[in-house]
């Protein structure tokens, strides 16, 4: 561990301005960001005698080599700075959220041509409007169902919507009237666009505003004797109500707050929070949070809202469309009030800034009598089961982590704890599309983020042992490149860093694993090991997992380590090599399914590479693109009658020469 007066900075040095700070590793990576009023204050709290830390302070500025700062004009631009940096370099020592589960939303595409409704996880996209989030995927599309009646906008995927559009028939949808089916052509794609944009408005809130008009409208018709019309308005306002009134009515219907509680303990702690729009309920989130510094109830309050809110402001500053568009949209995922059960540091500067990208007027409160704080029990009453239920489910998960993880570093006698995990394994059929994979596992669990893929090729690929020695030399002759192009910079040093400089975050290849595993025996032990000693590389120990018998062997030794048949150390090693056999299986078929597309284009006159990819991309296999017409062919974008029709013919004399 550093010795933080190693890298003190001279108090003089430190600016009494506003900031942002950064603590970087022995490595370059940022593990702590934070922010402050004033700089050198808060910088000197961190080297004072150690005595007087807190343990993960103490542990914080024990891992750190240096610390750098960015001097900003205002309190509001270092909230923004330190979002950024913080969801940029994911710092290990910053509090963590991490959701209890994958929450579904009703996504609706607005950047397509034709919007699409449909059901989205994950990570926010560009140009699609999100809403939710639901706890249970059967309501949003028992939701979504209803709506189709009054909203026939597409559902299907790009891939069904091509076909319908190439053979001139809509799916089964459109014939049931669920899809107003543009892809046959019934509406423009400007009327589609409309329906979508009310199908938005119903779910951002326009609910009761939507079902009075077409109230209206039905009395009209029937008032003008036009009871068809009229009959379809009803049956369209009793599947809004339907879809309406799901949610619970638990305020007024001119409120729209989100209310945010949470439950904790010494290490972690549960959050929840509950979106009411128009009074009524439209969703819930959750997450668990890692308590990995000392952080108050206030600091926990403020991060969670930057957290949530600086997706909807990230969104704002690269948005595309419109100006108005932008802020219905903020509108809806920013509400008028937010309820917290504490009120968050440097409360001003949050209202300001989430004012600012709503644009319109936002309160943060602590709600102290009637129904907001009856509401906000049941809100902390959920973090409450929550937080015991992730405990309930964790709580066997982190010992038997942690176990196999020293069960398995006692086995290979190894001096250090086995922190970092990488696992190699080669894929190829017979010698051919030769790949490998690279998967990393950080304390038990993978990092996917650094996982890598390799092409073998030349005298590489002979056989695997080769293959294995060109990939483990590649790997870290990267890292030595990039551990000397480092040494070269120079040491770190703390200091001041422009307010405009963007720090190089270190590449994945320059953090050395504690173990190298192979999928193999004492040959691929042997060229992996002599891969190693050939670059220098003596601080990465190695080890092969053998698929007969589940042995681990080691590097000049005769005999294999067994470890018992219920050992966690082995289910650890088997789910390690396994993700790296998956990783590199896929890899390679991908490769092989694209050579041998490729491979029966290669001999059409006036077929370049731009036109084969885009033949590809189209019918998606070698085997519909055979059986396509030429009419079918012409549908690609650069192929016309000529060439479709050298092609045709290249597939017949394949298939008459085959058969």
């Amino acid at each position: 561990m550093a010795d933080p007066r190693s890298y003190r900075p001279a108090s003089g040095d430190i600016p009494t301005e506003p900031g942002v700070y950064r603590f970087r590793d022995e490595h370059g990576r940022v593990v702590y960001v934070g922010k402050a009023k004033n700089l050198r204050n808060r910088l000197n709290s961190y080297f004072v005698a150690p005595e007087r830390l807190a343990p993960k302070t103490y542990a914080m500025v024990h891992t750190a080599t240096s610390v750098e700062w960015t001097v900003v004009g205002s309190e509001l631009e270092s909230l923004q700075l330190e979002y950024t940096w913080i969801k940029e370099y994911k710092p290990r020592f910053n509090i963590a959220f991490r959701d209890d589960k994958s929450y579904p939303y009703l996504a609706v595409t607005m950047r397509d041509k034709f919007p699409r409704a449909q059901v989205m996880r994950g990570d926010r996209k560009k140009g699609v409007r999100y809403f939710g989030p639901y706890s249970q995927v059967w309501a949003i599309r028992e939701t979504l169902d209803a709506l189709l009646r009054v909203f026939p906008v597409r559902t299907c995927s790009p891939g069904v919507f091509k076909r319908a559009e190439a053979s001139g028939r809509p799916c089964l949808l459109g014939y049931i009237d669920k899809c107003s089916a543009p892809c046959v052509g019934r509406i423009s794609a400007e009327e589609h666009r409309d329906l979508a944009d009310g199908l938005c408005r119903f779910m951002a809130g326009g609910a009761e505003k939507f079902i009075a008009e077409l109230t209206t409208d039905m009395k009209d018709a029937a008032a003008n004797m036009d009871f068809e019309r009229a009959a379809v308005l009803r049956d369209d306002i009793v599947a809004l109500t339907k879809a309406f009134e799901r949610n619970a009515v638990v305020l007024s219907d001119s409120i729209d707050a989100d209310l945010f509680a949470f439950v904790q303990d010494e290490l972690e702690a549960a959050v929840q929070v509950f979106f009411v729009r128009g009074g009524r309920i439209r969703g819930q989130r959750g997450w668990i949070v890692e308590k990995v510094n000392d952080g108050s109830e206030g600091e926990l309050i403020e991060q969670l809202l930057v957290r949530l809110y600086g997706e909807a402001a990230a969104h704002v500053a690269s948005a595309s469309s419109t100006l108005a568009e932008e802020t219905d949209a903020n509108r809806h995922e920013i509400p008028r009030q937010i309820l917290v059960p504490v009120l968050p540091d440097n409360t001003e500067q949050l209202r300001e800034w989430l004012s600012g990208v709503r644009g319109a007027k936002v309160s943060i409160a602590v709600p102290q009598r009637g129904d907001k704080a009856e509401l906000m029990k049941t809100v902390a009453e959920n973090a409450r089961h929550s937080l015991a239920l992730h405990k309930s489910r964790r709580a066997g998960d982190i010992t038997t982590r942690s176990a196999s993880l020293v069960e398995l570093q006692e086995a290979l006698e190894l001096p250090e704890p086995l922190m970092r995990i990488e696992c190699y394994d080669i894929s190829h059929v017979q010698g051919t599309n030769v790949v490998a994979s690279m998967v990393v596992f950080e304390d038990g669990l993978p990092a996917k983020s650094a996982y890598r893929k390799f092409s073998v090729s030349g005298d590489a690929a002979r056989d695997d042992t080769a293959s294995m020695y060109d990939v483990i030399t590649r790997r870290f002759k990267r890292y030595l490149t990039e551990q000397q192009q480092r040494a070269q910079a120079g040491p770190q040093r703390s200091g001041e860093v422009a307010s405009d400089a963007h720090a190089q975050e270190p590449a994945k290849f320059a953090y050395p694993p504690n173990l190298v595993l192979v999928d193999g025996g004492p040959p691929q032990v042997a060229v992996a090991q002599a891969a190693l000693s050939d670059l220098g590389v003596v601080d990465v120990h190695v080890a092969g997992i053998a698929k007969r018998l589940e042995e681990l062997w080691l590097p000049d030794d005769d005999f294999p380590v067994i470890l018992p048949r219920n050992s966690q150390a082995l289910f650890l090693v088997q789910r390690i090599r396994d993700e790296a056999h998956r990783f590199a299986i896929t890899f390679h078929r991908s490769k092989r399914g694209k050579a041998m597309v490729a491979s029966a284009l290669d001999a059409v006159p006036g077929l370049g590479p731009a036109k084969r990819e885009a033949l590809i991309k189209h019918f998606g296999s070698l085997k519909k693109l055979k059986a396509a017409s030429i009419d079918e062919l012409t549908q690609v974008q650069g192929v016309g009658p000529s060439l479709a029709s050298k092609i045709r013919e290249h597939f017949d004399a394949e298939a008459s020469a085959s058969g």
